[in-house]
């Protein structure tokens, strides 16, 4: 069988609704919003500036960047409706579908031959000659490889979890990689424990559903691969890797197999990061490569920081979460939306239909308590539109009194990447931007033209007069 029919069955998922990695760029080719370089951009800035300059427009391929046998994507889903779209779901839908999928998850389906391991490369590893790893930002350390899922197993439970770490190329077969206070930290800490290393896999290019489900706000011990099954509508089929028990994507591109080591640390960063800073230069974790397998003509997938892709796949999953915990404590909470301006994490709208006096202040606690991110967060009626700022704001401006609707927690939880906080520590607060239960009815009524939303403008507009000659 040739090499391109082998590419095709493996690319191909009739029974799911949502597209893999290969179909998704296939739908973006046929509609105008994948834009393919010429072979041989610059790893180092050049590819960047470009998929920056054509952010949230249209995706970009990168075809043997310079001069290296692989290929680059970057922008797969650098829009809301996009990722709605590659889900196979309506935009309106969208997060319905992610707090679903959360609720409910899929088991995995485990195979033994898969597309993901069709190339394998052993000892020894030189990572920059395998793979086209660019260089983002002018003060960047190094080459990054910034969209790979990091997949880790408990080594007690064996129960896996899916994240995306910053990974620092530190030598031919040596990641740098920032390790948060998360889950995979979590995992990390019990084999350090036993001075052991940590399993673990570095995955690059996944489709958009497993890709999302990466981002999942989870309880440790709930593995965001069977999400990803929820959201695509069957069971992700995975393959375990070679060298140890992770178990990964079957159709990914790209597999970097290794071990988080135990007590050992080295210089990673500066970063370009999703707040738009750098992330500093610290001793960081560090992986050792064992093995490198991937598809026959692989496509590395690489994220620009800051970028809309960087801020969508951390809003969207977030705003699933925070929903869901708002809506079990508040009934009258319909809508959340992380805004892009907040860079994705820090900056909360909260859409109320208030009932009760103080309600809003309530939710504005709750909000704070639901992801330590949240810096600021704002609560409005039902008729504002929360996705629009314009909107935001005016609620904010008509409907709020900084002595009497302000809410400041100071000394709290914050993201370490926001470098306004002391390493983390950081003030939050709250707006409530909502109208008193006990208004008069004309006192904050919105003001309304009859029509303006129905009128037939092609009736009433004359094209082809000329103001001159229409005024007589």
């Amino acid at each position: 069988m040739s090499a391109h029919i082998i590419e095709r069955i493996h690319s191909q998922d009739p029974r799911s609704k949502a597209f893999g990695l290969r179909g998704w760029l296939d739908r973006l080719a046929a509609t105008n919003r994948l834009t393919v370089m010429r072979p041989g951009v610059g790893l180092v800035h050049e590819l960047a500036a470009a998929a920056k300059r054509l952010d949230g427009t249209t995706a970009t391929l990168f075809p043997r960047p310079d001069g290296h046998p692989g290929s680059v994507v970057s922008g797969l889903v650098s829009d809301r409706a996009w990722m709605a779209e590659a889900l196979g779901v309506s935009g309106d839908a969208l997060i319905a579908h992610v707090r679903k999928a959360a609720d409910a998850p899929l088991p995995w389906r485990e195979i033994t031959n898969a597309p993901a391991q069709e190339v394998v490369h052993r000892g020894p590893i030189d990572l920059t000659r395998l793979l086209p790893i660019p260089t983002h930002n002018e003060h960047d350390s190094g080459p990054y490889i910034s969209a790979g899922l990091t997949i880790a197993r408990d080594p007690e439970t064996g129960v896996q979890n899916v994240s995306i770490h910053r990974c620092q190329i530190n030598g031919p077969d040596r990641i740098g990689i920032l390790l948060l206070p998360r889950h995979t930290d979590h995992f990390y800490r019990k084999a350090e424990a036993k001075g052991e290393s940590l399993e673990i896999a570095l995955v690059i290019g996944v489709d958009p559903a497993t890709l999302l489900a990466s981002q999942a706000i989870v309880p440790v011990g709930q593995d965001e691969l069977e999400i990803a099954g929820a959201l695509r509508g069957e069971p992700l089929e995975v393959v375990r890797c070679l060298t140890n028990g992770v178990r990964v994507p079957a159709r990914a591109e790209i597999v970097i197999e290794g071990r988080l080591l135990p007590r050992v640390r080295e210089a990673e960063g500066p970063f370009g990061e999703f707040p738009q800073y750098y992330g500093e230069r610290a001793d960081r974790h560090v992986i050792q490569v064992d093995a490198v397998t991937h598809r026959l003509r692989p496509i590395f997938h690489t994220i620009v920081g800051g970028g809309l892709e960087h801020l969508l796949l951390g809003a969207i999953p977030r705003e699933a979460t925070i929903l869901a915990s708002l809506q079990r404590n508040f009934p009258g909470v319909q809508d959340v939306h992380l805004s892009l301006g907040g860079v994705g994490r820090y900056h909360l709208v909260v859409k109320l239909r208030k009932t009760q006096h103080g309600e809003a202040k309530n939710v504005l606690l709750g909000a704070f308590a639901a992801h330590y991110d949240i810096k600021h967060a704002v609560v409005v009626d039902t008729d504002v539109d929360i996705h629009n700022a314009r909107e935001v704001e005016w609620a904010v401006a008509t409907r709020f009194q900084a002595d009497r609707d302000l809410v400041v927690i100071g000394d709290s939880q914050c993201s370490k990447l926001d470098p306004s906080t002391a390493d983390g520590l950081g003030a939050k607060w709250g707006i409530d931007a909502t109208i008193p239960v006990d208004a008069p009815e004309m006192k904050f009524k919105r003001i309304r033209v009859p029509g303006e939303d129905s009128v037939d403008l092609d009736r009433l507009v004359d094209p082809g007069a000329s103001w001159r000659t229409a005024i007589g």
